[in-house]
Protein backbone atom coordinates (compact mmCIF):
# COMPACT_ATOMS: atom_id res chain seq x y z
CA UNK A 1 0.00 0.00 0.00
CA UNK A 2 1.56 3.28 -1.09
CA UNK A 3 1.21 6.31 1.14
CA UNK A 4 0.32 9.46 -0.79
CA UNK A 5 1.90 12.84 -0.14
CA UNK A 6 -0.37 15.77 0.78
CA UNK A 7 -0.04 19.50 0.99
CA UNK A 8 0.28 21.24 4.35
CA UNK A 9 2.75 23.14 6.48
CA UNK A 10 6.29 21.99 5.73
CA UNK A 11 9.59 22.21 7.56
CA UNK A 12 13.09 20.73 7.24
CA UNK A 13 13.71 17.38 8.92
CA UNK A 14 16.36 18.76 11.33
CA UNK A 15 13.92 21.32 12.77
CA UNK A 16 11.25 18.63 13.11
CA UNK A 17 13.64 16.21 14.83
CA UNK A 18 14.90 18.85 17.28
CA UNK A 19 11.28 19.74 18.13
CA UNK A 20 10.23 16.09 18.40
CA UNK A 21 12.93 15.36 20.99
CA UNK A 22 10.93 17.55 23.39
CA UNK A 23 7.61 15.86 22.49
CA UNK A 24 8.32 12.12 22.80
CA UNK A 25 5.38 11.65 25.20
CA UNK A 26 3.07 13.00 22.49
CA UNK A 27 3.94 10.33 19.88
CA UNK A 28 1.05 7.94 19.15
CA UNK A 29 2.59 5.95 16.30
CA UNK A 30 5.52 5.88 13.90
CA UNK A 31 5.48 3.95 10.67
CA UNK A 32 6.52 3.22 7.13
CA UNK A 33 4.75 1.40 4.32
CA UNK A 34 6.03 -1.89 5.78
CA UNK A 35 6.13 -1.42 9.56
CA UNK A 36 4.34 0.50 12.33
CA UNK A 37 5.06 1.03 16.02
CA UNK A 38 2.11 2.02 18.23
CA UNK A 39 2.09 3.65 21.64
CA UNK A 40 0.41 2.02 24.64
CA UNK A 41 0.05 2.83 28.34
CA UNK A 42 3.05 0.73 29.48
CA UNK A 43 5.35 1.75 26.61
CA UNK A 44 7.58 4.78 26.17
CA UNK A 45 9.48 6.29 23.26
CA UNK A 46 13.23 6.88 23.15
CA UNK A 47 14.67 9.06 20.38
CA UNK A 48 18.35 9.67 19.78
CA UNK A 49 20.94 9.99 17.05
CA UNK A 50 23.72 7.47 16.53
CA UNK A 51 27.35 8.72 16.42
CA UNK A 52 26.96 9.03 12.65
CA UNK A 53 23.98 11.34 13.18
CA UNK A 54 21.43 8.74 12.05
CA UNK A 55 18.11 9.27 13.91
CA UNK A 56 16.73 6.29 15.84
CA UNK A 57 13.23 5.78 17.26
CA UNK A 58 12.76 3.08 19.90
CA UNK A 59 9.65 1.80 21.65
CA UNK A 60 10.45 0.44 25.13
CA UNK A 61 8.53 -1.69 27.66
CA UNK A 62 10.27 -1.28 31.00
CA UNK A 63 13.86 -1.89 29.93
CA UNK A 64 12.98 -4.17 27.01
CA UNK A 65 13.19 -2.99 23.42
CA UNK A 66 9.84 -3.68 21.72
CA UNK A 67 10.59 -2.06 18.37
CA UNK A 68 13.10 0.18 16.66
CA UNK A 69 13.26 2.26 13.50
CA UNK A 70 16.54 3.60 12.17
CA UNK A 71 15.64 6.50 9.89
CA UNK A 72 17.39 6.85 6.56
CA UNK A 73 17.38 10.61 6.09
CA UNK A 74 19.74 10.71 3.10
CA UNK A 75 17.01 11.63 0.61
CA UNK A 76 14.47 13.42 2.80
CA UNK A 77 13.10 16.56 1.21
CA UNK A 78 10.79 17.91 3.93
CA UNK A 79 8.32 17.13 6.70
CA UNK A 80 4.66 17.80 5.90
CA UNK A 81 2.38 18.60 8.83
CA UNK A 82 -1.36 18.04 8.48
CA UNK A 83 -4.27 17.34 10.81
CA UNK A 84 -4.97 13.61 10.94
CA UNK A 85 -8.18 13.26 8.88
CA UNK A 86 -9.13 10.06 10.73
CA UNK A 87 -8.73 11.68 14.16
CA UNK A 88 -9.50 15.37 13.59
CA UNK A 89 -11.94 15.46 16.52
CA UNK A 90 -9.11 14.34 18.84
CA UNK A 91 -6.72 17.00 17.56
CA UNK A 92 -4.15 14.50 16.25
CA UNK A 93 -1.61 15.50 13.60
CA UNK A 94 0.40 13.61 11.01
CA UNK A 95 4.04 14.47 10.35
CA UNK A 96 4.97 12.90 7.02
CA UNK A 97 8.67 12.67 6.19
CA UNK A 98 8.78 13.02 2.42
CA UNK A 99 11.79 11.84 0.42
CA UNK A 100 12.93 10.56 -2.91
CA UNK A 101 13.18 12.51 -6.13
CA UNK A 102 11.64 15.98 -6.25
CA UNK A 103 9.82 14.88 -9.38
CA UNK A 104 8.36 11.81 -7.63
CA UNK A 105 8.35 12.36 -3.85
CA UNK A 106 6.90 9.76 -1.52
CA UNK A 107 6.24 9.45 2.19
CA UNK A 108 9.12 7.56 3.80
CA UNK A 109 7.98 7.78 7.45
CA UNK A 110 4.85 8.98 9.24
CA UNK A 111 4.68 10.18 12.84
CA UNK A 112 1.25 10.57 14.44
CA UNK A 113 1.23 12.96 17.40
CA UNK A 114 -1.43 14.00 19.87
CA UNK A 115 -1.05 17.65 18.81
CA UNK A 116 0.37 19.88 16.12
CA UNK A 117 3.51 21.99 16.23
CA UNK A 118 3.91 23.91 19.46
CA UNK A 119 6.74 26.11 20.73
CA UNK A 120 8.45 26.17 17.34
CA UNK A 121 9.70 29.68 16.51
CA UNK A 122 8.63 30.89 13.09
CA UNK A 123 11.40 30.93 10.49
CA UNK A 124 11.51 31.64 6.74
CA UNK A 125 11.23 27.84 6.19
CA UNK A 126 8.12 27.47 8.34
CA UNK A 127 4.82 29.26 7.94
CA UNK A 128 3.81 31.37 10.94
CA UNK A 129 0.94 30.47 13.23
CA UNK A 130 1.74 26.77 13.59
CA UNK A 131 0.02 26.29 16.94
CA UNK A 132 -3.13 24.22 16.78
Amino acid sequence: MAIETESGVTLPFDRFWDWLLDHTNCILSVGTEECWLYDAEALHWVLFAEESGTPVVQLILGKRLVGEMVLDTSDLLQVQVTPDPDNAERGYFLFKLVGGLKSAPRVRYTFQLAHGLENLPATPHVAGGLKH
